[in-house]
C-alpha cells in the first residue's frame, strides 16, 4: 500500500509540474514541485526514504523532460539523502522548516546541475544564471514549499493511520 501511495503522490506531482505549473511561470521560471516532495520526505522520513523518493522523482522527471538522462536522478537522490540526514535534528512542525530547507535545496540542486553540466562541457555563465534563474526559482520554491510540505505530511499521516 505504501508504494502505491508514494507512486500516486509522485505521479500527481509530476503531472501538475508538467501541465499546470507552466501556466504560472514567471519569466520562464517554474517551481520544482518534485524537489519539494523530495525535501519534505527526507526531512520527515529520513535518508532512506529521502533517497528512494529522490531517485524515483528524478527518474520520472528525467523520463518526462527528456534532457540529460540521469541528471535529475542524481540531484534529487543526493538532496533526499542530505535532507534525510537532518530528519532527527529538526523540529518537524516549525513553519519555517520547509521554507529554509527549500531555500537550501534550491541552491544545492542548482549547484549540482550546473557542476554536472559544466563537467559535460556546457558553457555556464554564473551571473546571468543566478540573476535570471536561480534567484527567481529560490523565491518561487520558498513560497510554494509550505503547502507542499503540508501535503507530504498529511500523506504520511494518512499512511500511518491506515495501518491496523
Amino acid at each position: 500500500m505504501s508504494i502505491l501511495i508514494w507512486a500516486g503522490l509522485l505521479i500527481i506531482t509530476l503531472v501538475l509540474q508538467i501541465t499546470i505549473i507552466p501556466l504560472f511561470a514567471i519569466y520562464g521560471v517554474k517551481p520544482d514541485l518534485l524537489l519539494m516532495v523530495v525535501v519534505s520526505t527526507g526531512l520527515l522520513q529520513g535518508k532512506e526514504k529521502g533517497v528512494g523518493i529522490g531517485f524515483f522523482a528524478g527518474l520520472l522527471q528525467d523520463l518526462a523532460i527528456g534532457n540529460l538522462f540521469g541528471l535529475n536522478i542524481l540531484s534529487k537522490l543526493l538532496i533526499g539523502y542530505v535532507f534525510g540526514l537532518v530528519e532527527r535534528k529538526v523540529f518537524k512542525d516549525h513553519i519555517f522548516l520547509p521554507i529554509l530547507a527549500m531555500a537550501a535545496a534550491t541552491i544545492f540542486n542548482s549547484l549540482i546541475l550546473l557542476v554536472v553540466l559544466g563537467f559535460l562541457g556546457y558553457t555556464i555563465q554564473p551571473v546571468p544564471i543566478l540573476v535570471n534563474y536561480i534567484l527567481p526559482l529560490l523565491g518561487y520554491n520558498m513560497i510554494i514549499s509550505v503547502p507542499i510540505h503540508q501535503v507530504v505530511s498529511r500523506v504520511l499521516t494518512i499512511k500511518r493511520d491506515s495501518r491496523f
